[in-house]
């Protein structure tokens, strides 16, 4: 027997000890799964953030590129207005030069303007002269509003004449200028296209100046944008991760570009986060799905093996039953016959405990005072007389609580076994029946040996004991006879070791 407890506790330590390699083996494994994903995320998240920073830098390469070829147009349109002067100051100088030579070359400064559209006005803005320009001289007088329009881009160069007289050239761009214009324009709006469907697939929002209105943007929610607060909230964000690209676009002013991560490399932050909860939910549910399985097997194990015990017993029981009446008839000695006859009957309550597990056994309203001094009552002629008893409520009380009498009574049986076990037949034992509102709490204390606090929640497991003569199964069917028939709680509530337990049940009142 000795040896057979060993093993039985030997067979539970190496069930405890599994579950800890089991444990330490699944730590590992999420440790490393995580630190290679954290792995493969930063890689990943630092070639985003070089793409990120190529692009930004792409960005400032044509934006310079744009400004100097704006520079570049500037330039030409100044040098066409100092065209115009010259060709106003020749048209002034050969009016009121006196020599052929002087009017030659002032003729051929002018005929060589052979891209720039002008018209001459006089005074009071009549046209009486054009050049480079699509209308001829005979439409001109129907059209001299929708020129003088159409040349109103520039100011008009003054040419003094004798006399105090003035006439007015008006020019525009040329048609290579206009041309080059154009294309120039394009450039722009292909760049803040560029910007906004940018290869990095990065969220882009740019803005004036002041930062108040959004020009373009890219990779960001379109029915917010508009939204002010919202706006500024985005920009908040976008400069607390990269400083904003500042361009300057000649005619169109100083621009702020702001961008932030990729949505991919923001999800990647986050996905070790993720796996480690999802990782997480799976062990949960693989280990309850498992643990129910478990507990349903032992359900199935518990009931089958008490059905079965009761079965057994029901045949012997019913013989002893008819001994007892014979032993009677024939005149055996009255209290010889009652010890008997107490025994059979504890041996036919024994069998009604055995048959009601595994069903769902009936709650009748019973007072649990009487209960508790009838099991005691019971126990002490058959427990050694040094083992005393105390309760804390006189018998007369009534404290109604709904309960199976024998399922509840084999509860106090076993607790109060288990007590005098631990205190090696010799100590004392304090039954405290406490009410409150709702429920009631039994505790049940002796002065034994005491419970390590490590133990508490183990001593219920199946399987599991102390003594050497014992299967560990007094407490465990006691939790289920609580817990699952009673709807209550049994726990340890103190122990120390040493000086004794204190068991407590927690009963509803309805």
């Amino acid at each position: 027997m000795k040896q057979s407890f060993f093993n039985r506790y030997s067979i539970y330590n190496r069930k405890k000890l599994w579950k800890i390699l089991l444990l330490i083996f699944a730590i590992v494994i999420i440790a490393f799964s995580l630190w290679y994903s954290n792995l493969l995320v930063k890689k990943i998240a630092r070639d985003e953030r070089m793409k990120i920073h190529t692009w930004a830098n792409a960005i400032q390469t044509r934006a310079r590129l744009v400004n100097s070829t704006q520079s570049f147009f500037a330039q030409i349109q100044e040098e066409e207005r100092k065209k115009i002067e010259l060709y106003a100051e020749a048209q002034k100088r050969f009016i009121e030069s006196n020599t052929n030579q002087d009017q030659g070359f002032y003729l051929k400064i002018i005929e060589n303007n052979t891209s720039i559209p002008v018209i001459l006005t006089d005074g009071k803005g009549n046209i009486i002269g054009q050049k480079n320009t699509v209308f001829s001289s005979d439409t001109i007088p129907g059209m001299e509003e929708i020129l003088k329009k159409q040349f109103s881009k520039y100011p008009p160069i003054p040419i003094n004449y004798y006399k105090n007289e003035v006439n007015y050239i008006y020019y525009n761009d040329s048609k290579l200028f206009t041309e080059m214009k154009v294309v120039l324009n394009n450039l722009v709006d292909a760049f803040f296209k560029e910007v906004v469907n940018n290869s990095a697939s990065v969220p882009v929002l740019i803005t004036d100046s002041l930062q108040t209105q959004a020009l373009n943007y890219g990779q960001i929610d379109t029915t917010q944008i508009h939204d002010s607060a919202y706006l500024q909230r985005l920009i908040h964000d976008m400069s607390a991760e990269n400083d904003p690209i500042e361009i300057t676009i000649a005619g169109q002013g100083k621009r702020l570009i702001f961008y932030k991560d990729s949505y991919v490399l923001t999800q990647l932050r986050y996905f070790p986060y993720i796996q480690l909860a999802i990782i997480s939910i799976f062990l949960l549910v693989a280990y309850m799905l498992f643990s129910t399985a478990r507990r349903s097997e032992q359900n199935q194990v518990w009931a089958g093996l008490a059905k079965e015990t009761a079965h057994q017993l029901g045949t012997p029981l019913s013989s002893m039953m008819a001994w007892v009446d014979y032993l009677e008839a024939k005149d055996i000695d009255s209290e010889t016959i009652e010890e008997l006859r107490k025994d059979v009957n504890r041996l036919s309550t024994i069998t009604d405990r055995f048959s009601k597990i595994g069903s769902n056994p009936s709650l009748v309203p019973e007072n649990l005072v009487s209960v508790i001094y009838e099991s005691v009552s019971y126990l002490k002629t058959r427990t050694s007389q040094k083992i005393t008893y105390s309760i804390n409520v006189l018998p007369e009380v009534s404290i109604v609580v709904p309960l199976n009498l024998q399922l509840f009574e084999w509860v106090i049986e076993n607790l109060v076994k288990n007590a005098i076990d631990a205190m090696t037949r010799q100590g004392k034992i304090k039954i405290d029946i406490l009410e409150e509102t709702d429920v009631v709490n039994i505790d049940i204390a002796d002065t034994g040996k005491g419970i390590p606090r490590n133990m508490f929640r183990t001593i219920f497991y199946p399987g599991y004991t102390s003594k050497q003569r014992g299967w560990g199964l007094g407490l465990s069917l006691s939790k289920r006879i609580i817990s699952e028939y009673h709807n209550g709680k049994i726990f340890v509530k103190s122990s120390t070791i040493g000086k004794g337990t204190t068991f407590r049940i927690v009963l509803k009142k309805s």
